[in-house]
C-alpha cells in the first residue's frame, strides 16, 4: 500500500484523480493538499509514499515546493502545462502527466512509482540543499557525512559539499542498509569502513574518524561479519 497525497489549488483536479485512482486500491489517499504551504505542513508530520502534484499554485509553485524538501517522496506531476517538464524530470519526478488526465496514462504512471519504490531502499541518488542550489549526488560516492553546527560536510569520493541540513535528516534519506553512524558527529558509507582501532575507523583512502563509546557495539558487528 502507498500512501498518496493530492496537491492542487483546483477542486475539480482532486475529484479526477479520486474517480481515477478507484481503479487501483494499493494507493491510499491520505490527505488532500490546496497549496505548497499545506503541503509542507502536512509532510512535516505524516509520512507520504507519492505526491500527485501541481504547478501553478498561488505563493508557491509545485517545482519551487520541490526544491525545499530534502527528502521528497516520488512526485507524479499533474499540470496543464507541459514547458515545466525538464525541470520537473531534472528534480527526479516519477512521471509527468497533462490534464485532462485519462486513466490509461495514469495507470502507467503508477506502475513507475511502484517500480521506483521496491527497489528504494537502495535508491541510487539523494537531493542535498547547498546553498539555494539542489545536488542529486549518488549515494555510492558518499564516503561519510559530518555534522558541522546547522550544516552537515558530505565527503564523496570527488569533493565536499556542505548541506543546509541535520545530521538525522540526511541520515533518514539514506539507505540504513549502507550507512552506519559511528559517532554523533559522523555517518559512513560502510563500503569504505577498512579497519577498526581502538578509538577510530579507518575509511578507504586513509581517511581515520573517532567513533563514539554508543556506537562500538554496532561497529564491531559489522566487522565481525565480513
Amino acid at each position: 500500500m502507498l500512501k498518496a497525497l493530492i496537491v492542487d489549488d483546483e477542486p475539480l483536479a482532486h475529484t479526477v484523480l479520486l474517480h481515477h485512482l478507484k481503479q487501483h486500491p494499493d494507493i491510499a489517499i491520505v490527505g488532500r493538499c490546496f497549496s505548497a504551504t499545506e503541503t509542507l505542513q502536512h509532510l512535516a508530520k505524516h509520512h507520504v509514499d507519492l505526491l500527485f502534484l501541481d504547478i501553478n499554485m498561488p505563493a508557491l509553485s509545485g517545482i519551487d515546493m520541490l526544491k525545499v524538501i530534502a527528502h521528497p517522496p516520488q512526485v507524479i506531476i499533474v499540470s496543464a502545462y507541459s514547458e515545466f517538464a525538464i525541470e520537473g524530470f531534472d528534480l527526479d519526478v516519477a512521471d509527468y502527466l497533462l490534464k485532462p488526465v485519462n486513466s490509461q496514462r495514469l495507470s502507467k504512471a503508477l506502475d513507475k512509482v511502484r517500480e521506483r519504490c521496491q527497489g528504494h531502499n537502495h535508491a541510487s541518488k539523494i537531493q542535498v540543499k547547498v546553498g539555494r542550489e539542489i545536488h542529486r549526488l549518488d549515494i555510492d560516492s558518499i564516503v561519510y557525512l559530518e555534522a558541522y553546527g546547522n550544516y552537515v560536510k558530505v565527503w564523496t569520493t570527488q569533493t565536499m559539499l556542505l548541506a543546509n541540513s541535520t545530521l538525522k535528516q540526511l541520515l533518514e534519506g539514506l539507505p540504513k542498509v549502507d550507512f552506519l553512524q559511528i559517532h554523533k558527529s559522523y555517518v559512513v558509507n560502510k563500503k569504505t569502513l577498512m579497519c577498526l582501532n581502538t578509538d577510530t575507523v579507518t575509511l578507504s583512502g586513509g581517511v581515520n574518524l573517532k567513533v563514539g563509546k554508543s556506537f562500538k557495539l554496532a561497529l564491531k558487528r559489522h566487522f565481525s561479519t565480513l
